[in-house]
Parts: C-alpha cells; structure tokens; sequence
C-alpha cells in the first residue's frame, strides 16, 4: 500500500491473531518505506517512546519545582549513551550471532537489544551529569525513571511489529498467533539440532519443543501460539508508572522513587523473562540473565528501601 510516497513494508504483512479473544489483526506491517528507504517500526516506537519519557519527566520535574531545562540536557545525554548500552548488553551475551559479521552489531533496525544495559547507561549517565551539573544524583534518578519507564511501556510495542519477545506456548486468554515465517526463530529446526543448541539448557529446549508440537494451521498458513510478553511488560510497567507518580509526593527520602522503580520494574521481570523463550543466559550456564539481575535489584531495592525508612524512624 502507497501514501504520498508512504510505502508500507511488504516484508511479513501477514495477520498476527488472539483467537480467545476474538481479534484478529490482518497484514500488519513491519514497518514503512519513505521514497525507497525503509523505516522499522521498531526504531519508530522506541524514539516515540524516548520523546514521551522526556515530556513526562519534565512535567514530574516541573510539579517538583525543579528545572524542566535541565531535563532536556541530561535526556540528550542519556538517551544516547542508553541506546549505545542496550545494545552492547545485548551484543555481550549474543556473541554467536555477531563474532563472524561485527557490522551486524550496528543494525539496530532488526531488534536485538537489552533493556538493563539500556538501564546501567542511563544510570552511569546520571551519576556523571549530577557530577558535573553538582546537582543531586538521586533527586535527578528519581525524576529521570519516571521517564524511562515510560520509554519502556511504549518500547515494548516495538516487538510487537518485529514478531518477537514473545513468551512460551498457551492457551489462556490472551493467547497470541503468529505466523511461522513471519518469526526469526527457526520452529522447524530438526530436533537435533535443538538438542545442540540448547544443550544444558533443558528447560529452554522443552520450551521450544512444546510451541512446536502446538503449531496450528490457518487458512492454509502455520501459525504458533505463544504469550504475548511484551503486552505484560507494557501493561506491568504502566502499572508501575502510577504507582511512581502517585508515590512522587509521598517519598521520605531522595532516592526512593528510584528504588521503587527499580523493585516493581525487576519484579515484573523475573514473572516475565519466565515466561519467555528468547532469553539470554548467563556465560556457560542455563541461568537467564535478566532473571537473575531482576531478582538481584528487587533484593537490593526493597532492602534499601527497608533500611533507608528505618534509619529515617530512628532519627525523629
């Protein structure tokens, strides 16, 4: 389909469906081609989602009595040096997929990112921007997460279009089907091979098995049927997100916004990347490893927070 020299992708226009729902979604596009260039998606959302994170930022820092302008600077800053870390966290524990095409790494258009590198980099960028503007570190975390989870619930749309982040075979309600070739998972990978892949990892490999030995045909085409994590994640996050603003107001302590970013965006993580088959794992192991950092920062933060509240106590 042309608009005005619109063109939408013909790559995978195919219909992704919720069946227990009723909905079915027909040729969604995976992204646009603008006089003969393409456009993902997938890049378009995550810089809508950056341009939200800001504006709500600079609203939260402008009911705080802060310096809106100052948000602006350090989101330049962050958003940056976030791309750039997201994308090194998921090169480091993907390396297979770049060690013999090293340009492939600077092909953010096909997906390929993860989020608590994204996470470290806006951090490190914080810690350096309050060094250098002397203002307050954790006052800025606290105003800035409010941005980036907001970034993160509209991101995550992105792997939607791109057919990916989705989790192991259901049944259940929100059940989603997607078209087998529309998927850069090979389902019909021989069972050997599989085997090799995942050697080690055997709840991974049954993972696999399992959305294979469910695929369904429709209208002539294979579709598996899988869960739709990135829906769970937006709508956990956008739970997350009301909690922060409500909570903006009520802090004990500068930092708290922050901590509580960190445990209730971590404990939706490690409920998710359960559910997920395209996980990272640790070097030589069959531990994800968002899974694990998730449960590490929830410890972390709700500990912090504990500790921070009782050592306000004692002081009145």
């Amino acid at each position: 389909m042309k608009i005005m020299g619109i063109l939408l992708s013909s790559e995978a226009l195919t219909n992704i469906r919720f069946p227990n729902l009723g909905i079915e979604l027909k040729n969604v596009p995976t992204g646009i081609d603008i006089f003969g260039f393409r456009i993902a998606f997938y890049g378009m959302i995550i810089g809508f989602g950056m341009l939200c994170g800001f504006l709500i930022a600079e609203w939260v820092a402008k009911k705080t009595g802060q310096d809106p302008e100052l948000y602006l600077d350090f989101a330049l800053i962050a958003i940056v040096v976030s791309v750039i870390f997201t994308r090194l966290g998921y090169v480091v524990f993907s390396w297979d997929e770049f060690k013999d095409n090293l340009l492939e790494i600077f092909n953010l258009r096909s997906g390929g990112l993860m989020i608590y590198g994204g996470i470290f980099g806006a951090i490190l960028s914080a810690v350096v921007f309050s060094k250098v503007k002397k203002y307050p570190f954790w006052l800025l975390a606290d105003t800035g997460c409010i941005g980036l989870i907001t970034g993160q619930i509209i991101g995550r749309w992105g792997n939607f279009f791109n057919r990916e982040a989705f989790g192991k075979y259901t049944d259940s309600l929100f059940a989603m089907q997607l078209n087998i070739k529309d998927v850069s998972y090979d389902f019909r990978m021989p069972v050997v091979s599989l085997a090799e892949k995942y050697a080690g990892r055997q709840a991974a490999f049954e993972r696999i098995m399992e959305i294979r030995n469910n695929i369904v045909w429709v209208n002539g085409a294979e579709y598996i049927q899988v869960h739709p994590t990135f829906l769970y994640e937006s709508l956990w996050n956008l739970a997350v997100l009301i909690i922060l603003i409500i909570c903006t107001k009520r802090k004990k302590f500068d930092g708290e916004i922050m901590l509580l970013y960190l445990a209730g965006y971590g404990l939706g993580r490690v409920w998710i990347e359960g559910l997920r088959t395209d996980q990272l794992f640790l070097w030589g192991t069959p531990i994800p490893i968002s899974q694990l950092i998730s449960a590490l920062i929830v410890l972390f933060s709700v500990g912090m927070i504990i500790y921070k509240r009782g050592k306000l106590k004692k002081s009145k």
